[in-house]
């Protein structure tokens, strides 16, 4: 045989292991475990858009595990706007808002942003993950305490991080204990972060006691209203303005990958303030500026919330027909307020185990396991569109049913 054929196929030596550090990923296999028990959940690839059904391998499915509540992926201002923002701007913008990277789709998005909201201004980041993390990290440091509620949301933790700041949790929606820490605290200034609402089991912050709290203490108040955006509040504007609380906060944090069907985030809030994180922000100074078809289509979803609130109203028309369907057959569904509706399951792998068979029967859903909650909460996740149509929930529900009662779940 040729040497360089024997050379082609011969098994190249295995690299000398050069560090302790890789030894926990060669141990690592609890995906391939999972994989081969049928219950691996995660990286499932789609090949159509995100609407109230889904093709998964050449089968169609209900999706009921997207955040995009009010529907507007695929609504054909957002699309062409897009478009439309490709052809005028090109793909990308090479370069950080700080730098080369700002367009006046950019600053035209902001104006906007701030106008809906009620705010004096608004910087726009890359993703909403950064946005928490720009905005705690830039706005505290050493010798001030962060106060988050212990279901807040993993960019808000690495926000403290980054900023290193003194981070402390308190009870999840408890006032109370929120009051208790900051009384503890020897910090000087604090500044409080809470979700408006809770991405995993759907609740409401009780922004009215926090806002009492945080006045009682001279502190600030940091709300992130990405599940909230577009879904709370009479026009859309989110926790705030469900409480009527508008003037009480001083900084809204949101995404554009939920309600306005793009990616990207946002701090609003006073100028000053707005300034202050755009020159001292490094996720926004060292990263590359969103693209130009994520900016308008974020902007065409604002315009469309603004203009159509019917699309509002059938996500919550849809979310009560839902909710109280599962509540019927005997679910529970915990403390859930909102569109995001989960199934409470306890244990581990009998949340594998529901979402396996779920998706067996034509179902998009979440599995949603510890440490993202508590050890023994383990859930299913669903959420509700303003696309879904009456006959895919009541689909939606007989699959529920079946499974639950195979389960001992209802």
């Amino acid at each position: 045989m040729n040497l360089s054929i024997v050379r082609y196929f011969k098994q190249p030596e295995r690299a000398p292991l050069r560090a302790a550090l890789f030894a926990k990923c060669r141990r690592y296999d609890r995906h391939r475990v999972l994989a081969d028990a049928n219950l691996y959940p995660y990286f499932h690839a789609l090949q159509s858009a995100q609407t109230a059904e889904v093709s998964h391998n050449g089968r169609r499915m209900i999706m009921l595990s997207s955040n995009n509540y009010l529907g507007l992926s695929t609504h054909p201002r957002v699309i062409q706007a897009a478009a439309n923002a490709v052809h005028r701007f090109g793909t990308g913008c090479s370069g950080s808002r700080f730098l080369n990277g700002t367009l006046s789709i950019h600053e035209e998005l902001e104006q906007k942003l701030a106008r809906f909201l009620g705010r004096p201004s608004a910087i726009v980041f890359p993703t909403g993950f950064q946005a928490n993390l720009g905005a705690i990290s830039a706005l505290t440091g050493k010798g001030d305490l962060v106060a988050i509620d212990k279901m807040d949301h993993a960019s808000i933790y690495d926000g403290c991080r980054l900023s290193f700041a003194q981070f402390r949790k308190f009870t999840h929606n408890d006032a109370e204990d929120l009051d208790q820490l900051l009384t503890r605290s020897k910090q000087s200034s604090s500044l409080i972060v809470v979700d408006g609402v809770f991405s995993m089991q759907g609740d409401i912050a009780d922004l009215p006691a926090i806002v009492s709290v945080a006045r009682k203490h001279g502190a600030g108040i940091l709300v992130d209203d990405a599940h909230a955006l577009g879904v709370l509040g009479r026009h859309g504007r989110g926790t705030s303005e469900h409480f009527g609380l508008e003037h009480r906060v001083d900084l809204i944090a949101g995404t554009f990958s939920k309600s306005l069907a793009s990616i990207g985030g946002f701090i609003a809030g006073d100028t000053d303030i707005i300034d202050y994180v755009k020159h001292h922000s490094r996720p926004l100074i060292f990263s590359a500026s969103l693209p130009p078809a994520s900016v308008a289509a974020a902007s065409a979803a604002l315009d469309v919330l603004v203009s159509e609130p019917e699309h509002r109203e059938r996500l919550w028309s849809n979310t009560r027909y839902f909710r109280e369907g599962l509540e019927a057959l005997g679910f529970d569904v915990g403390p859930t307020e909102t569109p995001i509706i989960s199934l409470l399951v306890g244990d581990e792998k009998r949340a594998l185990v529901a979402w396996r068979k779920l998706f067996d029967r034509g179902l998009f859903t979440s599995p949603i396991l510890p440490p993202a909650v508590p050890p023994k909460l383990a859930l299913v996740r669903t959420s509700c569109m303003a696309s879904h149509t009456p006959a895919q929930l009541e689909r939606a529900l007989d699959a529920l049913e079946s499974v639950g009662k195979e389960l001992g779940l209802c």
